[in-house]
Formats: C-alpha cells, structure tokens, sequence
C-alpha cells in the first residue's frame, strides 16, 4: 500500500511538471504609437480561451498561452484600434494606434465605423447599428431628337444632357434626414434638393429648406420613374416644382396628406437675381404659397394592386423671383428640351393679387398594368379691375410591362417607384399618354395658346441603374401659340406666314405650328 502511494505521488509531480512545460509564459509591453508611451488597462486576451488579463501602470503584461490554444492574443483598448496577433515566442511587444481622431479644428470627433455596400446599383455606407445611413444619388440623362413634319418654324435636331444630377443623403441620429442636390446638366449649376428633416416615430416628418412642392403625382415623381421622357405639358406648366419652405406629410394607414408654407426659388441664378433686385430697390416681400395635398389609398397593404385618389391645391401671391413683379408667368416647352421654343407661354401677366392652383389626380396599377391622370386648373386674381385668368390642362396614360416585371407603389411617399422586372435580361415597358394644355383664358384677357399631344413610349430597363427610353409624339397647336408673339402660328390673305392670330386665314384645326418628333434617352442612375 505505501509503494502504490509512493507510485500516484511521483506520478502527480511528472504530469505537473510536464503540464509546466507544456504552458508558455508569454510577456511584453504594450506602448502608444503617438509618442511611446506605455498604456495601462490594456485588456489581453487568449482568443478562443478564458485567459485574460490587463497591462500594468508601465504597460507590462504576463499570460499563459496553452501550446494547444490558438496562440493569438487579443489586445483592446476603447481609445485605440483593436489589435490580434500571433504568438510565436515568449516575449511579445506591441504598440498600438490610437483610434482618437480630430477634425480640422482640433476638436476631437466621435467615431462610428461604417459598412460599404451596393443596394440595387446604389452605393450606401451604414454603420452596425443602423443609426447612420451615407448614400450617393447620381443620375445622368442623354438625350436626342428628331422633328418631322412640316413646321411653320424650323426646329433643329440635336442632342442634350437633360439632367446631370449628384445628390449625398444621410440618415443620422436614428430620426434625422439631409439632402443636398445639385444639378450641372450641359455645365449649367443648379441649386435642387438642399433640406433637413426630422421623422416622428408616428409616421409624421417635418422638413425645411428648398425641395419639391407636394402638387402633382407626376410633378412630385422623381425622373428616375417618369414613365415618358418629359413630363405631360399641363404638368410642366402648372408643377410649382421647388421653393425654400417648410412642410409636414404623414402616412395613416390608407391616408397620406402634406402641407407646407412656401417662399421664393433659389435654384436659377436667374430667378435669385430678381429676388435679390426687388428687395434691394423696392423692398417688396418675398410672396408666400400655401401648398396641401390629401390622397386616399384604398389598397395600401396590397402590394400587387392599388388605388390613389388625390386632390392638390395651392395659394399662392407673386413672388419677387419674377422678372417684373407682381406677375406670374405660365409656359412649357412641348414635351422635349431639345426643341427650346416655347409656343404656349402667357408672358408675364401682370397686375396680379394672387393665384389658385388645384389638381385632381387618380392612379390604378394591377401587377404589370397601370392606368394614370390628372386635371389641372388655375385661376389668376388680377388687380385694378383687369378680370381673372383662367387655365387648365390634364393627361391620361396607360402603360404595361411586358415580360413579367410589375409596378410598385410607395405609400409612404403616394408615388410611384422603381419597376420590378421580369427578366435576368431586364423588362420592356409600353405606354401611350394623351394630354392637353390650355393657356387661352378669354378674348380681352391673356391669349397664351393650347395644344395637346400624343406620345408612344418604349422603355428598356436593362437593370437596377441602365433604362433606355424611346419615345413618338405628335405636337398640334392652336393659332394662339405664338410663344409671347415670335413665332408662326399660319398664313395671312396674301398667303404669307404671319405670328397674328387674328390674320390667320386657315380653318380651325389648321392653324398653328403641328409637327412630330422621335426623341431616345440613354439614362445612368446609381
């Protein structure tokens, strides 16, 4: 019994020893990489072990590292840049970087790591937990055209950079949103998008800067996801497009409504220098727009098919980014940028006390069908006993998608999106629009011309970020379009072409510029 005790002894102090010499002490220092100084509380770990300890107050460390573990050791510190390496002996130095940083004023900043990736051919950087979103919204439109017909005023084919857009946007903060566009199409800077917002975790966001006015579904809709390569001409006439102002829109379930108090446009360096010149010399106020917008969505948790019924309306007193002030001015070009006259324009209607713009729009979409509309009014309240002025216009379209892609409804926003397509090779998209403008108010009043339009559209959508568009219009003016008196619009008695509407000889229906064009845009988006 004493030799079997005397054997288990020897034997506990063999395997000791042999577990000794298994186990490697492994030491160092641990120092800053700014000015060699040792670092104290310096966590050290064994990876993938429960070994651990801290550096001391002269940034020493000891720790056991089992030749079975990982042999990695894992130093961290919350003001420096988490370092791993591996254990090749038993002396182990190690200076770490500081993870401390300033910005150009030498105030030290907050960091927060960020993750790179690309969603659906946008670059977006987000950091782990999801309180801070950097994206990029760069967009650039070619565009060219061709007229046929027989013009009464020659139009020149040609080719343009219709939009040459880069935009950053940021969510920030868990509720915060920026965004700040710019547009530099054919080298022409133009002041977009530049906001703040700020979302309630009800739904409701309040915003303030210069962006969109809510009016219109196809005014409000981004050229991103505008069906036809221009907007209808009613739209482009009436749209109030972008001012400096403040706005709240909510989404409640079925309902969406925005509303908004807004003041001048800045993005034309044209229209700020009027501004700027009727506050310096005649001290006038800005003008002000009370804009609104309430739609109704019957089937907004449906994502296959949907409804939108909307009303828009807009008070609006003249502003001082008119050329003369207290006027307002209505015109378009006729669906394309490359044709740059303007044949229905009212000029600047002068002598104005305010102006009602209202907008019945409805849409229907049923997987790859859509159907939309729109009428749109205004009425023109002059001063000095001078009448007002009455305009309208509308369009209507249908659209389909060819090989099995779809639409998509934002409910947040009442607009629609991106399409889905169908195809690893993209979608096809077939749309037919008709749509009238109307800027003839009354014999005594302004006579600023009508015409409507047809247009046949193709739509390639290759991918997230590539659609080509191709599209056929036929343009028919009135003998009132005469773009403010300085073009064609028939022929007189002697058979000489005459800008007079009134020496127009030429039947009704025949008067007026006609003509047909073929315009394609190649569009990059990411």
């Amino acid at each position: 019994m004493k030799k079997l005790c005397l054997l288990l002894a020897i034997l506990l102090v063999f395997g000791s020893q042999l577990v000794q010499a298994q186990t490697n002490n492994v030491s160092g220092k641990v120092t800053s990489s700014i000015d060699g100084s040792p670092l104290s509380e310096v966590h050290v770990r064994l990876k993938g072990a429960l070994t651990a300890t801290k550096t001391a107050e002269d940034g020493t460390y000891t720790i056991a590292v089992d030749p079975q573990s990982s042999k990695t050791l894992l130093f961290t510190h919350e003001d420096f840049d988490d370092i791993e390496l591996y254990v090749t002996g038993k002396t182990l130095d190690v200076e770490m970087i500081s993870n401390i940083r300033y910005n150009q004023y030498g105030v030290k900043v907050e960091r927060n790591p960020l993750m790179v990736e690309e969603r659906s051919g946008v670059l977006v950087m987000e950091s782990s937990k999801q309180n801070y979103k950097l994206w990029f919204d760069i967009r650039a439109q070619t565009d060219g055209a061709m007229f046929f017909g027989k013009p009464l005023n020659p139009i020149g084919n040609g080719t343009s950079i219709r939009r040459a857009r880069f935009a950053v946007k940021t969510e920030f903060a868990n509720n915060w949103y920026a965004e700040f566009d710019m547009d530099i199409s054919n080298s022409e800077l133009e002041l977009k998008d530049a906001y703040l917002a700020y979302n309630f975790n009800n739904g409701l966001q309040l915003r303030a800067g210069n962006f969109r006015e809510g009016f219109s579904l196809e005014g409000t809709t981004t050229s991103r996801y505008i069906t036809f390569m221009e907007r209808a001409n009613a739209v482009n006439a009436f749209y109030p497009s972008r001012h400096v102002g403040i706005a709240v829109n909510q989404q409640i379930e079925w309902l969406f409504y925005n509303a908004g108090l807004f003041f001048q446009s800045v993005g034309d360096p044209e229209e700020r220098l009027f501004s700027k010149d009727n506050n310096k010399d005649y001290g006038l106020d800005e003008g002000i727009s009370w804009t609104g917008k309430v739609v109704a969505m019957p089937y907004y948790n449906d994502l296959t098919k949907g409804l939108h019924f909307g009303i828009n309306a807009s008070y609006r007193t003249p502003k001082t980014d008119a050329e003369l002030p207290y006027t307002v001015r209505y015109s378009t070009r006729s669906l394309t940028s490359i044709n740059r006259k303007k044949y229905m324009d009212t000029d600047l209607i002068t002598d104005v006390d305010h102006s009602v713009l209202a907008d019945f729009e409805f849409a229907a979409y049923y997987k790859n069908l859509k159907f939309q509309t729109e009428y749109l009014m205004t009425n023109v309240t002059r001063k000095n006993d001078l009448g007002t002025e009455k305009f309208d216009g509308f369009y209507v379209f249908g659209s389909w998608v060819l090989f099995g892609g779809h639409y998509n409804y934002n409910t947040r926003d009442a607009e629609f999106t991106q399409i889905s397509r169908g195809k690893k090779w993209g979608d096809l998209e077939l749309a037919l629009r008709y749509d009238y403008l109307n800027l003839n108010s009354r014999e005594d009043g302004i006579m600023g011309g009508a015409g409507d339009g047809i247009t046949l559209g193709l739509n390639y959508y290759a991918n997230n970020s590539v659609r080509i568009m191709l599209n056929y219009a036929y343009l028919n003016h009135d003998r009132y379009a005469s773009g403010k008196g300085k073009l064609y619009v028939g022929y007189d008695a002697n058979g000489d072409l005459t800008r007079d509407p009134t020496a127009v000889v030429d039947a009704n229906g025949k008067a007026g510029d006609d003509y047909s064009m073929v315009s394609i845009r190649i569009e990059v988006a990411f």
